[in-house]
């Protein structure tokens, strides 16, 4: 029996999970907010609660890596801020500081793009198939639909859809595996984030700082997240968005469930309306631990601190390849300008 931590950092909350054995004993969410102004907050309830292996944040992700061998090139790599950036994450880089000093035995792990179950073909061009908390979601979702229909992990199925505060992201799972996604900031319009910008408003914009991609999602016309659907514009543009997200990866998988999670999915309405409109396959939401506080990305973080430690979930990372995952999210652009930032950051 081993007892593990996951932490989700989303945009509006910090979110940890504990479990052993299969009980929910941390269920805890912060405002990201406090986060940043206490970064003893997180270490201090690790503290108290105790783990083997705790999954710390680790954002656009890097390959398995324990905290001890985190230098800039990897904050860098999790971030992906750029030094002069307005955007700070000294809130980040403290609390891995004192993680580190208090020798807690914290773990981060991939993004999508890092799997070798996702073909490099899919790779091209990309850096945001899906952060690392996205995989948290799909790992969960393995082991939900896996318990559900009392299938190996390996005989899942499905398409995630995140709907998170920040970002709409989605997942393909394959046999148990991620064979490709689609990041929040890689995908359509999401709550707060105006997803994947045209190239042409790119150019016209000229540089601009992270965060640019935190803004221009519908949370500017519906002002806040539980008015989404009583705002015709914002609910259309929302919720198609969403459906686009999920019909792309049909291209990659045949699903027999799409799973929904994220703290947007909550609102009253929106899992009805998803459910008229995707019609390819029964939608459900993931009931995950039955945690009352945190997110699904949180105890799917908590599932695969237990896998990696050896417990119970082991198989479940055994079938995903995670230990497998290599490489950068920098390593499949098709451009030679990307070399100049791959070699000021080290990468």
């Amino acid at each position: 029996m081993v007892r593990v931590i996951g932490i989700d950092p989303g945009t509006k909350s910090f979110d940890l999970c504990g479990l052993e054995d299969d009980n929910v004993i941390l269920d805890m969410s912060i405002p990201t907010v406090d986060i940043s102004n206490d970064p003893g907050l997180v270490p201090g309830i690790i503290r108290d609660v105790g783990a083997d292996i705790i999954v710390g944040p680790s954002g656009y992700g890097i390959p398995v890596t324990h905290i001890n061998d985190i230098g800039e090139r990897e904050l860098f790599l999790m971030s992906l801020v750029k030094n002069g950036d307005k955007k700070s994450i000294l809130g980040m880089r403290q609390t891995i500081k004192r993680m580190r000093d208090e020798r807690f035995p914290v773990l981060f792990i991939p993004g999508v793009i890092h799997l070798p179950t996702v073909p490099i073909y899919r790779k091209f061009n990309k850096i945001d198939m899906g952060t690392a908390d996205k995989l948290c979601c799909a790992a969960l979702g393995i082991r939900d639909q896996a318990l559900r229909l009392g299938r190996d992990y390996s005989e899942t199925s499905f398409i995630m859809l995140e709907m998170g505060y920040g970002y709409t992201a989605a997942t393909a799972v394959d046999g148990g595996q991620v064979v490709d996604g689609i990041g929040g900031s890689s995908g359509n319009i999401g709550y707060l984030s105006l997803g994947c910008m045209d190239a042409e408003l790119a150019y016209l914009l000229g540089s601009f700082d992270k965060e640019l991609i935190f803004r221009g999602g519908v949370e500017t016309i519906a002002h806040a997240p539980e008015l989404v659907m009583d705002n015709e514009t914002a609910r259309e543009a929302y919720l198609e968005s969403a459906v686009k997200d999920v019909l792309a990866l049909t291209a990659s998988v045949k699903p027999e469930d799409i799973l929904i999670s994220g703290r947007l999915s909550r609102i009253s309405g929106m899992m009805e309306e998803l459910g008229k409109r995707l019609d390819m396959a029964p939608v459900r939401r993931v009931p995950g631990f039955g945690a009352k506080n945190v997110k699904e990305a949180a105890q799917g973080a908590a599932v695969i601190a237990d896998g990696l430690a050896g417990g119970k979930y082991s198989g479940l990372i055994d079938v995903m390849r995670m230990r497998e995952a290599k490489g950068t999210s920098l390593d499949y652009i098709l451009l030679p300008e990307i070399e100049a930032l791959k070699k000021e950051y080290g990468v």
